[in-house]
């Protein structure tokens, strides 16, 4: 009987679970997954975006530029004007080759999108979209 008692002690005092490693690979996780994380930088206005039967998705990581019906030219919730767009898309080409996403309102005036396009083409942009829904 004495031996019994032996036995079942051993066991529960061998049952014990380490979990200091399972802390460091949910941590590596966190980590892992935080710096692949793709930050998008969102306009800061709502537009009324023009329909197209042709309308696919683009790139998450991308240069988006917004051009309201009131004929502003919007950059991370502030207003750039169509001077301030190729400062700003020079100044993100230079930390990463992204395509330009103009987001035009559908009561924008077409020569707005076009000098916020040629702003955007001078600055060195290599892919410039118009941002539609389907």
């Amino acid at each position: 009987m004495k031996d019994r008692r032996m036995v079942f002690t051993e066991r529960s005092q061998t049952s014990e679970i380490n979990v200091s490693p399972l802390i460091d690979i949910v941590f590596i996780l966190l980590i892992f997954f935080i710096v692949t994380t793709v930050f998008v930088d969102e306009t800061g206005v709502e537009v009324q975006r023009p329909q197209a039967a042709s309308a696919s998705q683009l790139e998450r990581n991308s240069i988006l530029i917004a051009i309201t019906a009131e004929g502003r030219v919007v950059y991370g919730g502030e207003e750039i004007g169509v001077r301030g767009v190729r400062g700003v898309v020079e100044r993100l080409l230079r930390q990463d080759d992204m395509p330009v996403i103009v987001q035009a309102d559908r009561k924008a005036p077409v020569d707005l999108y076009a000098q916020v396009h040629d702003e955007a083409a001078l600055a060195g942009a290599k892919q410039i979209n118009l941002a539609t829904r389907n």
